[in-house]
């Protein structure tokens, strides 16, 4: 597969897991609290790994990039006990909610780690489906 091909693959990837995280973030219905609180957080740790995966495409990024979006999100999550004022100051933004997030919670990090694993599972599609078209030809 074509490095614009591949592109256009992780590109869909983003709308399709930007589009179902504000579902899962807004979603009003039945068991509304998980959905907003715990399963947008999983389309958020997929999105962050098919965004780096724009840039890093090796077989090791597949796997190196999960384990790094699972940290740094989870450095982001204790981050959310410390309250100085230019931090507060972003999370009062909608942009800096989204980001850094507003309160922490324990149960953010195994949904953070589902999210790595799946996101982990989509790179490797994406990655597995690259070489595949490139032995084809």
């Amino acid at each position: 597969m074509s490095k614009k091909t591949q592109s256009l693959y992780i590109f869909i990837s983003l709308l399709i897991v930007v589009a179902m995280g504000f579902f899962f973030k807004y979603y009003i219905g039945p068991a509304h609290k998980w959905f907003n609180d715990y399963g947008a957080a999983v389309f958020y740790e997929i999105f962050w790994c098919l965004f780096a995966f724009w840039f890093f495409r090796s077989p090791s990024a597949t796997i190196q990039i999960p384990v790094w979006v699972f940290i740094i999100t989870c450095i982001l999550e204790f981050l959310q006990l410390w309250h100085p004022l230019f931090l507060e100051q972003f999370r009062a933004t909608l942009i800096g909610k989204w980001l850094v997030g507003t309160t922490f919670v324990w149960w953010d990090f195994p949904h953070y780690a589902l999210g790595s694993v799946l996101g982990w599972l989509w790179l490797r599609q994406l990655q597995i489906k690259g070489y595949a078209k490139k032995s084809q030809s």
